[in-house]
């Protein structure tokens, strides 16, 4: 049970390996993330997995949509290999899925899982064996599979039917409520039918995706009681900026509170310019607010106020997040543990010292009109009082020194989403 303060214990799915990841079964909840560029850019497409995977997507989703891009889906695992990019890839099929995984094996076995859309996977009578072509190649390569049901690709066949069912009731439902039944049978109809083809139940992850904050939560909500099938969460759709971010992370928090989900991506429309990594980090920061992992220490840090005229505080709070995300690749090989620190960065002595108290390490900077000295606390304790014009670099050598001396030098063991490495 709950504490009525940190989420609800995970509900029990069935744990699926997608290549050296695990998916449910207890494991912590898995980052995932999506290419934007051709697939069959060979370069171009490595380059954005490789940047994906560093900025922590445990998962990377490329497009197969064409035979060009199968054909490169291979080349692209080679390279990242080359480089040491253990990243699993998941190919994302939609129509001709069946057509170019048969016409492409070394596709089909360089993928460690497909995505099936059950709503555009084939239509009318080509739709039941198109599915199971995907199917059977993925259970003969040993692959994982998810089956993504989709509102913008819904099967019409099966909403149409629900309906007309659902008029010759006597209390009806209402629409809204019969196309998120539709959704769901979509995806355990799919399920189900995936698992008399012959490919394991251990093999199945299921998504039921939406582009409504309140419509996703009733979705998963009613999916998580039906089945023990691994979920994957997303709000499709999600958005650009802030709009994107609030929007999943509303429907997200929600969900992973209650204990529901196994994977997640954050499905964030990028700004010109701005890294398709930003998704993946706001899908970690998320995960790490909620307190079911932790990825990297955040640094907590006042608003600001009339007492805060100075913008140095603001300053130092970019750059020490700046620095222990930069430094965290290396601290997570030599110093596993040092994601838990955390930091803080205040702007005066009105909530400073209190709040730097209550970090490993914060530091209380002068407001306007204090006197010019900031004090450093370290577990809680007073260690330090900075002054000059090096209070930067001089703050960013103690997280530094603290992160070398608490926790202690080790080799990772464990594969990503592996319950033990938890």
């Amino acid at each position: 049970m709950s504490n009525g303060f940190g989420p609800e214990p995970r509900r029990p799915t069935r744990a699926v390996r997608v290549g050296n990841v695990v998916l449910g079964g207890g494991a912590p909840v898995v980052v995932q993330s999506m290419t934007n560029t051709d697939t069959a850019d060979v370069k171009a497409t490595t380059q954005q997995v490789a940047e994906l995977w560093r900025a922590g997507s445990e998962l990377v989703r490329i497009t197969v949509n064409t035979r060009e891009a199968a054909a490169a889906v291979p080349k692209i695992a080679e390279r990242l290999a080359m480089i040491g990019a253990s990243v699993p890839l998941i190919g994302d099929f939609h129509y001709n899925g069946h057509q170019l995984l048969a016409a492409e094996p070394a596709c089909a076995e360089a993928l460690a899982k497909y995505r099936i859309n059950p709503g555009n996977v084939g239509f009318g009578k080509k739709r039941d064996s198109q599915f199971a072509s995907i199917v059977e190649l993925a259970a003969r390569h040993g692959k994982a599979v998810r089956i993504g049901a989709n509102w913008g690709s819904l099967d019409q066949a099966l909403a149409t039917r629900l309906m007309d069912e659902n008029a010759a009731l006597a209390e009806p439902w209402d629409a809204g409520r019969v196309l998120r039944e539709a959704l769901i049978r979509s995806a355990l109809d799919s399920a189900e039918q995936a698992v008399k083809i012959g490919l394991p139940a251990e093999s199945i992850v299921l998504s039921a995706k939406v582009s409504g904050v309140q419509e996703l939560i009733a979705v998963y909500r009613e999916l998580a009681t039906r089945i023990d099938f691994a979920l994957h969460l997303g709000l499709t759709e999600a958005g650009m900026g802030s709009k994107g971010i609030v929007a999943s992370s509303a429907a997200l928090a929600v969900l992973m509170h209650e204990g529901i989900g196994d994977t997640i991506r954050i499905s964030l429309t990028p700004e010109p310019g701005q890294s398709r990594t930003a998704e993946v980090i706001v899908a970690q920061e998320l995960l790490q607010t909620l307190g079911l992992r932790a990825f990297t220490p955040l640094v907590t840090a006042c608003p600001g106020c009339g007492r805060t005229t100075s913008e140095f505080f603001q300053q130092l709070a970019q750059r020490v997040q700046a620095h222990v995300r930069e430094r965290m690749p290396e601290w997570k090989i030599r110093h596993p543990g040092a994601e838990n620190l955390t930091l803080a960065v205040m702007g005066c002595v009105v909530n400073g010292p209190g709040e730097s108290r209550h970090a490993n390490i914060g530091i209380s900077l002068p407001g306007t009109g204090e006197a010019p000295a900031a004090p450093v606390f370290v577990d809680g304790e007073k260690t330090v009082t900075l002054r000059g014009d090096h209070i930067t670099e001089s703050f960013i050598a103690l997280i530094d020194n603290y992160v070398q001396s608490h926790y202690q030098s080790k080799e990772p063991g464990h594969a990503v989403g592996d319950p033990s490495a938890s």
